[in-house]
């Protein structure tokens, strides 16, 4: 997952800044590493330990889909620590855009879901020569993507909360081996808000529009199969769309996707196949989480042509989409089978009725 990226919500920070009601926070991170695959058992040696600072703003009506989130909080946060063996995997640096929309909320208490994407540094990552049994990542970039629960509590300008999250490490099949790092902290943290929001009057926005939009997305990937140091494989595809938007926080997405996949090439190598006979056609069924121009998309599709089946028939798709107002859109989405990455589609689409 090595570009999920672009920070989910970095975006929705950047446009954000002017009189936002605005957060510092300092949080403590300590957890432990997942060996989710056998050959990872060695890794897990060590409790891992970090440190992370948020930069944050917490929504209060100003942009219309405040309202529709319960006035989350959002913002960009900084990730340093360990992940589990310092000798063998060092430690890790990265930033992420992140969101955390209140579940139950007072006046000064509230319990939130929090989800963020970004990008991470690797300390230490595979060689074959110095560093073999780091199995984990190979690439000293990599997605940072991370989930959790939060407690919050508010007294005039200062915050305590504590979060348990679960942190992933992985670059999404760009170069192996990537087996990839799952982390689960518990964190407390101390925030302080240094400045307040300056809106006078809560603005009025356009009617939300409920008909369907239909349209296009066309994407490149590169994937790299078996044995390490192998061949990096193209793959493009084309989506045909149809979305929805029910509510301001609620949409679904239909789509027919055409995925052209070279590295379908060596699978069984002893069987023939042709550039002909290798696409493969599926049908997916997502939801959106529409957060004005910043859209975020998660589902599962099912192949209903895959000749030669290289992996399971089911399908999944989580990634983000940045909507213009003349319906270009740009996305990048992570295409997996259930936890094993596949590739990361780079897309340009149109929606033609936006």
């Amino acid at each position: 997952m090595k570009f999920l990226t672009t920070l989910l919500l970095i975006l929705v920070s950047v446009y954000s800044f002017g009189q936002k009601e605005t957060w510092l926070e300092v949080r403590g991170k300590a957890g432990f590493l997942v060996a989710h695959r056998s050959i990872m058992g060695h890794l897990a040696t060590q409790h891992t330990i970090a440190t992370e600072v948020s930069y944050m703003f917490k929504g209060n009506g100003e942009k219309d889909w405040h309202k529709a989130y319960n006035n989350p909080v959002y913002g960009v946060s900084a990730f340093f620590g360990s992940v589990g063996n310092r000798q063998l995997m060092g430690n890790y640096g990265g930033a992420y855009g992140f969101l955390s929309v209140p579940l139950i909320k007072t006046e000064r208490y509230s319990f939130s879901g929090r989800m963020g994407c970004g990008l991470a540094v690797a300390g230490k990552i595979y060689d074959t020569e110095s560093n073999n049994l780091s199995i984990a990542v190979s690439t000293r970039f990599n997605a940072l993507v991370s989930l959790g629960l939060e407690n919050k509590v508010e007294f005039g300008n200062h915050s305590i909360n504590s979060i348990i999250d679960m942190t992933h490490f992985s670059n999404a099949a760009i170069k192996v081996p990537n087996f990839g790092l799952n982390l689960p902290y518990f964190s407390l943290g101390y925030g302080y808000r240094i400045r307040k929001a300056s809106l006078d009057s809560i603005p009025k926005f356009q009617k939300f529009n409920k008909k369907w939009q239909f349209g296009t997305v066309g994407f490149v990937s590169l994937k790299e199969e078996y044995p390490v140091g192998g061949k990096k494989y193209f793959i493009h595809g084309l989506n045909l769309v149809a979305r929805r938007y029910f509510k301001r926080a609620v949409g679904a997405e239909l789509s027919f996707d055409y995925i052209h996949k070279q590295s379908v090439m060596v699978f069984h190598e002893d069987v023939p196949k042709t550039q002909a006979e290798i696409f493969q056609l599926g049908v997916f069924l997502g939801y959106l989480m529409p957060l004005d121009h910043f859209h975020v998309v998660v589902g599962m599709g099912y192949y209903v042509r895959d000749k030669f089946r290289p992996e399971d028939m089911f399908y999944h798709r989580v990634g983000m989409r940045y909507v213009f107002d003349k319906g270009l859109n740009v996305n990048l989405v992570l295409k997996s089978h259930w936890a094993r990455a596949d590739y990361v589609e780079f897309g340009v689409g149109y929606t033609i009725n936006k």
